[in-house]
């Protein structure tokens, strides 16, 4: 990808667009730290061609969230894992949600 092709990109919760040594300073935590959260699987950072880390905004506050969680004395890997399932549960109430949309449309006499 160009230099000029990232451009619309910058706005993109996915787009890897932060170093390994620039998300750890955002975060205030060190490297060691976003390799473990790589290590125990939660975030998956991108890899630069050069093989550097890069990681996305959306991981960065997945990784805050866990750092969170560490400086109230979490394990790392509880953690994770803790993470993990917060997501699902929101993933799990915004598929509930949807179908209960669809029902209330499909049948709107039953909703009143």
């Amino acid at each position: 990808m160009k230099a000029d092709d990232s451009f619309g990109r910058l706005d993109d919760d996915d787009y890897p667009a932060y170093t390994m040594g620039r998300a750890a300073d955002m975060l205030g935590t060190t490297q060691a730290f976003l390799r473990a959260l790589g290590k125990a699987r939660l975030i998956t950072p991108l890899r630069s061609e050069g093989g550097h880390r890069r990681y996305s905004r959306y991981q960065l506050r997945i990784a805050a969230r866990a750092r969170e969680l560490v400086d109230q004395g979490t394990p790392i890997e509880a953690a994770c894992r803790i993470i993990i399932l917060e997501d699902q549960l929101e993933e799990a109430q915004r598929i509930n949600a949807e179908h209960r949309r669809a029902a209330e449309a499909a049948n709107p006499t039953a909703a009143a």
